[in-house]
């Protein structure tokens, strides 16, 4: 793991265990996304249109398995899902911005389903600039949420009609290889996804983004 990103990570969730650190835990929460997204908009940059589909490690075990655009879509859907069907209980941006027909995403899940060539056949049909667009709105939307949280929010846990709601959108395949993350997430207070899916999941996909793009190179 990258050894700034990790310490920023470290330093975040023992600040915010704390009412008195609290606020000073999201400033770092805040900067360590800043820093993982100038990564991110570094591929927008660099890459041809054909990199963010190549799978170089495609019989590998790990995230770098995956692709590029995969790794950011997945990023995002799962930030989008969880920020907004389970901690504010409003409507994902994916829907509210009518992403999935911009993207001309086929899905609107995780991604979690799809496996080897299926990964590369999803994302070839991605518009790139739509799904940095994407990625700009979830980000934006989430660190509003993120600031308005009071330390007490911290333990409170989803809500069940939360978790009804998020089965019956259908954002989470049932296939067995998504289907664990509602148990997953909804098991988890505020804190526990600030930890995962809000910090630490961006930093494990996109250290495989650029495990992925050395080896393109």
């Amino acid at each position: 793991m990258n050894k700034e990103w990790s310490e920023q990570n470290k330093r975040m969730q023992l600040l915010i265990k704390k009412a008195d650190t609290f606020d000073q835990g999201k400033d770092v929460l805040f900067k360590l996304r800043n820093d993982l997204m100038d990564t991110l908009l570094s591929f927008k940059k660099d890459l041809k249109r054909n990199d963010f589909d190549a799978m170089p490690y495609m019989n590998a075990d790990g995230y770098h398995s995956k692709n590029i655009a995969y790794s950011i879509w997945h990023i995002f859907r799962i930030e989008d899902i969880v920020a907004h069907t389970l901690v504010s209980g409003d409507e994902e941006i994916l829907f509210a911005g009518n992403y999935q027909n911009r993207i001309n995403s086929p899905i609107i899940t995780t991604g979690n389903e799809l496996v080897k060539e299926q990964i590369s056949d999803f994302t070839k049909q991605l518009n790139i600039d739509e799904l940095y667009s994407y990625v700009a709105d979830v980000n934006k939307s989430t660190e509003e949420i993120i600031r308005s949280l009071t330390y007490s929010d911290l333990k409170l846990k989803v809500l069940d009609e939360r978790k009804e709601k998020l089965i019956s959108l259908g954002v989470v395949s049932t296939d067995e290889n998504a289907v664990w993350l509602i148990d997953y997430w909804c098991k988890k207070d505020v804190r526990g996804l600030i930890q995962m899916p809000f910090s630490r999941h961006w930093i494990m996909h996109i250290e495989a983004c650029q495990r992925i793009l050395n080896k393109l190179k």
